[in-house]
């Protein structure tokens, strides 16, 4: 049960092409962020789509498979772990992220 202690799995549609950064230590980091929907009726059977968006990095041979093959608009399943860390901006300003480092991926569509 320990591997399932921190697990996510998402599919959903890249909102943007991702970004690729090469670090100078040689390794590849990608970043981007997919849209997950779901629907359900309301109260007067109206049908309501709610979008989730979802910031997701990939390191090493994950983010350079990312680099090839996935743009906008792609459906793609992820499987990865949260993390949440925080950063400050040039303002001095704290700000706190949540992301899943992605260590699968699986391209869905056409």
């Amino acid at each position: 049960m320990n591997t399932l202690r921190n697990k996510v799995q998402l599919i959903g549609n890249l909102g943007n092409d991702p970004e690729i950064i090469n670090l100078e230590s040689g390794k590849t980091l990608a970043k981007f962020a997919i849209a997950t929907n779901e629907s359900y009726k309301n109260a007067k059977g109206e049908k309501i789509t709610d979008t989730q968006w979802h910031n997701v990095v990939a390191w090493g041979k994950t983010a350079e498979i990312i680099e090839k093959y996935v743009t906008k608009g792609k459906e793609v399943a992820i499987e990865g772990k949260l993390t949440s860390r925080s950063y400050e901006t040039k303002e001095g300003e704290k700000r706190y992220i949540t992301e899943v480092v992605c260590n699968e991926l699986l391209m869905l569509g056409k």
